[in-house]
């Protein structure tokens, strides 16, 4: 299968009753890291990037090269979609002459019919090349990549107002945060989540902020359509406290521990573990 757009894993996800993870790269590592999960685990795959993270890497049409190329030397038979996270309208612009199968226009800020208007413009233009969209109403609350947002509920009509765009999948805020979750999270608002999905006439919905939302509030969120969990700040987590560890324990200094292949091996681990585990939660495991 390879690289696809979103679009119909989504659909097939929400049909399912599961999810489809959507895991954030920042480089080389991280990349072959979830493909060789993903293989393993025969599960589709979102391979998440912001924009800040592309300009890391290098650019969009370097993110774009390397994933091609890795699905062709790993021999990556599962579908893998590179997802432009909280795209600007030029940045959904640039990654759509990229070569990303698809993007994320977030004018969650905007009044509702700019919003709307501006999704219509870049649906057009993204479709055309039949890449797929995701939009947003209301916000994630916390900070990712520069994007902060305050964690407003998303209202179920503005919902539906960008739904009937034909966007082809919805981040709604629900009362998920970017980043790890303060004491006292008031948790997942399920009423508000109830009535956005009534009112976007079935389309999958996004769940933002993935890391450290408990086990029962994800399940619950995928029986009320969410069918795409993103999932960034648990992966770095595990990365840097696994390779702290290999560092404090002084094994950077025994032989050639330094070489960056073993330097970051306990971390690309962590990522693996942590990756697998979410798919099992999401219950994409043997859908592709």
């Amino acid at each position: 299968m390879g690289l696809v757009n979103a679009a119909q894993m989504l659909k097939d996800a929400r049909a399912g009753g599961y999810a489809v993870g959507q895991f954030n790269i920042n480089n080389l590592e991280w990349t072959k890291a979830i493909f060789q999960v993903a293989q393993e685990m025969k599960s589709p795959v979102i391979l998440g990037v912001s924009e800040g993270a592309a300009k890391y890497m290098g650019g969009f049409k370097t993110v774009v090269a390397l994933v091609g190329a890795m699905v062709e030397d790993l021999g990556i038979t599962v579908p893998v979609a590179t997802h432009l996270d909280h795209g600007s309208y030029d940045g959904c612009l640039k990654c759509i002459e990229a070569g990303f199968t698809s993007v994320m226009y977030d004018g969650s800020k905007l009044p509702i019919d700019e919003n709307v208007a501006k999704m219509k413009e870049l649906l057009a233009i993204a479709h055309a090349k039949g890449i797929s969209m995701e939009g947003e109403v209301g916000s994630i609350g916390g900070e990712e990549d520069g994007v902060v947002g305050k964690g407003e509920i998303a209202s179920a009509q503005e919902c539906g107002q960008l739904a009937a765009t034909g966007v082809d999948f919805l981040a709604a805020g629900i009362g998920n945060i970017h980043g790890v979750y303060p004491a006292g999270w008031q948790g997942l608002d399920f009423e508000a989540l109830e009535a956005i999905n009534n009112a976007t006439g079935g389309i999958p919905l996004v769940l933002h902020g993935g890391t450290g939302i408990p086990e029962e509030m994800i399940k619950r969120s995928i029986s009320l359509g969410v069918s795409k969990i993103n999932v960034n700040t648990e992966k770095q987590l595990v990365f840097a406290a696994a390779t702290r560890k290999y560092i404090e324990e002084g094994k950077d200094k025994e032989g050639k521990g330094f070489d960056p292949r073993k330097l970051l091996a306990p971390g690309v681990e962590a990522i693996k573990k942590t990756v697998r585990e979410k798919m099992e939660l999401f219950g994409s495991a043997n859908k592709a």
